[in-house]
């Protein structure tokens, strides 16, 4: 992934109601409007939320007459699955790194 896309990733599930609507969407369909009756807050600031979250390539938004269809983007989200257990590979050995010269001393 290139950094940016690592940077809209990280923007996307840096908020606590955008990690929501991508746990809801990724088990069946929702419309933007049905979206927003969930939360204590308006239409267009959900609106806003499902923008980033299409921007990061979590979610996927199709028109179906008048409404706006989002549903889980299972290739992004796979992406993103993938470079989370780089990120924990990397931890992991820096982890081990740390208690083998812990280990010496």
């Amino acid at each position: 992934m290139s950094e940016a896309e690592v940077d809209r990733l990280f923007q996307a599930f840096s908020d606590a109601t955008r990690r929501d609507i991508v746990r809801r969407v990724t088990v069946g369909e929702y419309s933007v409007s049905g979206l927003a009756a969930l939360y204590a807050m308006s239409f267009a600031a959900v609106q806003k939320h499902v923008a980033v979250l299409v921007r990061a390539s979590l979610v996927t938004k199709e028109k179906r007459g008048r409404e706006q269809i989002v549903r889980g983007n299972h290739e992004g989200l796979d992406k993103a699955r993938r470079l989370l257990d780089e990120y924990e590979a990397i931890w992991r050995q820096r982890a081990e790194r740390i208690a083998d010269i812990l280990a010496e001393g």
